[in-house]
């Protein structure tokens, strides 16, 4: 357990502590789309579990962080609850080392380790993750898909500012403006001073006379945006896609964060995938595998003709060259088509064509006996 009896963060993960960057992000993506609130409307366990999840990731995914949180248990603000890391909450302020580690003691940030960053400093907004699902063809083709994004969006009506069009804000007259009020405390170890974001203004540094109508003052609010994603052709299942300033509304004038897409590819009954390389199954008559013959296969193109050797074996594998899937990282050049070709046994066969069946199951025997007297003649010969 985390100090102040909190869920250790590897416990909320189900990572062991030890695992890697790579693994606490696996059990994350996972976690998020369990435990989402759009998944789970109405369900305050798991909004709860949800933002647990995030105040975790945002902990252990950071080197520094997770170091810090090693060592003392605790990071900075996250020793009173809430994360920032939350996907549709704000980005949460971390001090110095140092500092949190006094703040932990003393309750405010120690003056003399560089402190606290400024409560109302410009912060970037948070980072998204959603899935999209694609069908094989439009993996293949490329797609454009309307993205329904929930998510806080900056406000239009105050620009931001919280205040309601056409009245005024003063600064804040508990903070001077600086968004943070300094206490001082004397202790055993000499007098410190705790920086703590003002109750009055919130750490904006100025009040309005009247607060936005459309946000309530907060400047920004819960909103579904929908945009137009063009996903390029040749993405396979657990491909991420990064659509730059899609993400969360920035605070204090920050910039946005990111929106990432990770696709699914649906199962198409027909191929199967392995990277940029289709295969499918065909089947041919016996006596087409033996005499050779043309068929038709599918493609995700349309249906096309190949040519099936005389003497195919069943299992034998013809490949179609460039008519698999495009290669995100090749420029678009395609893979192989790989056709598997199983041949058909015939069966409720007529008289007329077990008899001929017969006959050439006759003459391929005396073939075979014949082929074999030679040999043993040829061994007598050598001495063999």
């Amino acid at each position: 357990m985390a100090s102040g009896g909190r869920r250790d963060y590897y416990e909320i993960l189900g990572v062991p502590k030890d695992a890697s960057v790579e693994d606490i992000k696996k059990a994350y993506r996972r976690l998020v789309r369990k435990h989402h609130p759009d998944a789970n409307p109405g369900n305050k366990e798991a909004e709860q579990k949800f933002k647990e999840v995030a105040e975790a990731y945002e902990v252990l995914s950071d080197s520094q962080k997770r170091a810090q949180y090693d060592q003392f248990g605790t990071v900075g603000d996250m020793a009173g609850g809430g994360a920032g890391g939350f996907p549709f909450g704000e980005a949460g302020d971390m001090g110095d080392v140092f500092g949190d580690l006094f703040e932990t003691m003393f309750g405010g940030g120690f003056g003399g380790f560089g402190g606290r960053r400024s409560a109302n400093a410009p912060r970037r907004g948070t980072d998204l993750e959603m899935e999209v699902s694609l069908t094989l063809e439009e993996a293949f083709l490329g797609a454009t898909r309307k993205v329904e994004i929930p998510r806080w969006q900056s406000c239009e009506r105050c620009d931001g500012t919280g205040a309601e069009p056409g009245s005024s804000s003063k600064t804040c007259p508990t903070c001077g403006g600086r968004g943070q009020v300094e206490q001082r405390q004397r202790t055993p170890f000499g007098e410190f001073v705790s920086v703590n974001t003002c109750p009055n203004c919130g750490g904006r540094g100025k009040v309005v006379e009247k607060t936005c109508s459309r946000c309530n003052g907060a400047g920004r609010y819960r909103d579904r945006k929908v945009v137009d994603v063009k996903i390029p052709p040749g993405v396979d299942r657990g491909t991420r896609l990064r659509i730059a300033g899609e993400g969360e509304a920035g605070l204090n004038g920050g910039p946005p964060g990111d929106l990432f897409l990770v696709i699914n590819v649906k199962v198409d009954p027909r191929f199967r995938r392995d990277g940029d390389q289709l295969h499918v199954d065909v089947r041919v008559a016996f006596p087409q595998a033996a005499l050779g013959c043309e068929i038709k296969v599918p493609t995700l193109e349309g249906m096309q003709t190949l040519e099936v050797p005389a003497g195919t074996q069943p299992g034998t594998v013809l490949r179609v060259k460039g008519k698999g899937m495009p290669r995100l990282s090749a420029g678009g050049r395609r893979g192989d088509l790989l056709v598997h070709v199983t041949v058909d046994v015939p069966t409720n066969l007529t008289e007329k064509q077990k008899a001929l069946l017969a006959g050439l199951a006759k003459e391929m025997d005396v073939s075979v006996k014949e082929s074999q007297g030679l040999l043993d003649k040829l061994k007598g010969f050598f001495g063999a």
